[in-house]
This record gives structure tokens, C-alpha cells and sequence, in this order.
């Protein structure tokens, strides 16, 4: 794990802003040397700093306007299966271990309700899922962000 500074955040952000720029677009936009702008966009790619691209395709865009969350109960020696085979659903678009009376968080995308319901008994069919609960997603209240993190990181006081 790399921690990023203030001219990461400056990068970054300017990425956010502009994300198709070339490495010399963004080293004059930020008056950046070219080699420190490429060579920090290098190691974070090798670092896999950057989130894949697909996270910025929409599921509607896809045909799956329906995103609700599934909370997992799972019988713990079977977690990591359960994890495998979960992967295998497409629908299934992020998962993530938590603390609680569930197990697993699963955001899951559906064409409509009746699919929905397909999506849900898929996942109850995992082997080692031993209940389920879903919420569907009414809006989008706050999407995924870093933006305001990195601003915070770009204006932090040096250090």
C-alpha cells in the first residue's frame, strides 16, 4: 500500500476532471515536470491505485436499472467458496465481508423486479448461504467518491 500526497491529489483530481488527458497535458495544466506526472502514473498503475474503468460504467446504460443490496448469511467455513461462486453471477457487482448479523454485503444489478427475484434465489442456491435479506436501491443519494478526500489531501498543509 502507497500513501499518496499532496501532488498525487493534484493529479488525481485533475484526472477526475479531465480523464482521458496524456501525461503532458496534465504535467502542463498542473505545471508538473512530464517525467513526475508519468512516473507517479506508472506506480500507481502498478500498484493498482487506480479502480478498473468498468467502475464507471453504468448498470442502467447496461440494461439493469434495478440495484438493491443483499445481506448474506454465511456459514463460515464455507465463506471463501461462497465467495467463488458468487463471483460467478454477473449481476453480482461488488461484495464486501462485514462485522454485524450478516456476513456479506452483495450489491447486486436486475432488468426488473422478476429478475431481481432470479438474482436473489441465485444467491441463496451458493453453497454455504444459509439466509438472505434484500433492500433494493430507491436513488443514488451520494454516488462513489474520492473527490473530496483528494481535495482535502491537495489542500492539507505540507508536511
Amino acid at each position: 500500500m502507497i500513501k499518496l500526497d499532496r501532488t498525487d491529489a493534484r493529479i488525481l483530481l485533475a484526472l477526475c476532471a479531465t480523464p482521458r488527458a496524456t501525461g503532458v497535458q496534465l504535467a502542463t495544466l498542473l505545471n508538473l515536470a512530464r517525467n513526475t506526472v508519468q512516473s507517479r502514473v506508472s506506480r500507481w498503475e502498478t500498484d493498482k491505485v487506480l479502480l478498473p474503468i468498468d467502475r464507471c460504467v453504468s448498470a442502467r446504460d447496461l440494461g439493469y436499472p434495478l440495484q438493491a443490496f443483499v445481506t448474506a448469511v454465511v456459514d463460515q467455513r464455507r465463506l471463501e467458496q461462497a465467495i467463488a461462486e458468487l463471483h460467478l453471477i454477473p449481476e453480482v457487482v461488488e461484495a464486501v465481508g462485514m462485522s454485524g448479523d450478516a456476513d456479506l454485503l452483495i450489491k447486486v444489478v436486475a432488468c426488473d423486479t422478476d429478475d431481481l427475484y432470479r438474482v436473489a434465489g441465485a444467491i441463496l442456491a451458493v453453497p454455504g448461504v444459509e439466509r438472505t435479506a434484500i433492500s433494493v436501491i430507491m436513488r443514488e443519494a451520494i454516488p462513489y467518491r474520492m473527490a473530496p478526500l483528494l481535495e482535502r489531501l491537495r489542500d492539507s498543509a505540507s508536511s
